[in-house]
Formats: structure tokens, C-alpha cells, sequence
């Protein structure tokens, strides 16, 4: 309680995440673009819902100057942003972790992307698929011999992405309390 939380996250890690933290008590809001939105909006109105519960909205062209101009006039009322795009993403649009960092020193700033912000990978898109694959989580199902199964809910996604996107932004609001200081969580 007493969080407030700038949710610009897209399908369901980061959107889980911050629906989360909304039912711990934190303020979040939503921030889509103007042409897209989130990709739920065409896939599932039902998870879409689900994932948007409790959340408040705001609708902002940061390829726009005055998009962007209007975010960072927002930017130091929040306590965490949370960003599910590929890495260097936000960059590009002049409002990455260093000018957010500047602008607001106590931000934490989760990033959810599906390989991480470094590495040889951190480009390449991903899915839950991908990921219980390489980890070989997917293995662990099917017959004997045959092929695996698809598990019926994204654990990847959601063991991988969400819960230790809430653990990282957890723990790094307590350093907050100690530090004074915000922090990068990548995940």
C-alpha cells in the first residue's frame, strides 16, 4: 500500500506481475500506446481483463515529443516502472533506465524481456514455449519415448517471469527503504 506502480508491460509476465502488486495494495497504472495497446486486446478480452484488474489507464505516443514530454512530467510520482519490451527498446524513445534514473533516482525499474538485457540471446523473441524448452522444464512431461506434453498453464511466463519479476521489485523496494536509492531489476 502506498506504491505507485507505471505498468507499461504487454501479454502476461509483466501483466501478471503488476496485477499483483495491485492486490498487495500498490496504485497501478497502465500505460499503453496509442496504436496497439497490449496484444491482449486482440488475443483474450478475458485475460486482458483478468491481468487489468484494479488498474487505472493512460494512453501515451512515447515517439512523440509531447508523449514523451508528458511521460516524464508523470515519471516522478511513481515508485516502479515495469517494462516488458525488448532491450534497448525504451532507449530508442530517449527513456531508458539511465535518463529515468536521472530523472528519478529512487524508480525501480523492472524489465521483463524473455533473455534478459545482456547476453548473446537478448535480442531474439521468445515464449513460454521457448523457454520451459531450453530449460528443459518441457522434458519433464508426455509418455515415455513419445513427445512432450504442453503444459496447460505458461510456466515460464509465470514461475520465470512474473514471480521473479515480484520478488526483485520486492526486495529492491526494501533496499529502497535503506538506500534511498532505486534500482534496475532485469528479468
Amino acid at each position: 500500500a502506498g506504491r505507485r506502480v507505471l505498468d507499461l508491460t504487454r501479454l502476461l509476465p509483466g501483466g501478471f506481475a503488476t496485477r499483483l502488486l495491485a492486490d498487495l495494495g500498490a496504485e497501478v497504472v497502465k500505460l499503453e500506446d496509442l496504436a496497439a495497446g497490449d496484444y491482449l486486446r486482440t488475443i483474450s478480452a478475458q485475460m486482458l481483463a483478468a491481468l487489468n484488474s484494479g488498474k487505472r489507464s493512460l494512453a501515451l505516443n512515447l515517439r512523440n515529443p509531447q508523449g514523451r514530454a508528458a511521460f516524464l512530467r508523470v515519471l516522478p510520482g511513481f515508485d516502479v516502472l515495469v517494462e516488458s519490451f525488448r532491450p534497448g527498446v525504451l532507449d530508442k524513445l530517449g527513456v531508458g533506465w539511465e535518463v529515468l534514473h536521472q530523472e528519478n533516482p529512487r524508480l525501480i525499474y523492472c524489465a521483463i524481456s524473455g533473455y534478459g538485457q545482456t547476453g548473446p540471446y537478448r535480442l531474439r523473441a521468445g515464449h513460454d514455449l521457448d523457454y520451459i524448452a531450453r530449460s528443459g522444464v518441457l522434458a519433464y512431461g508426455g509418455e515415455l519415448g513419445g513427445a512432450p506434453a504442453v503444459p496447460g498453464v505458461q510456466v515460464g511466463d509465470i514461475g520465470g517471469g512474473s514471480l521473479f519479476a515480484l520478488v526483485g521489485i520486492l526486495a529492491a523496494l526494501h533496499e529502497r527503504q535503506r538506500t534511498g536509492q532505486g534500482r534496475l531489476v532485469d528479468i
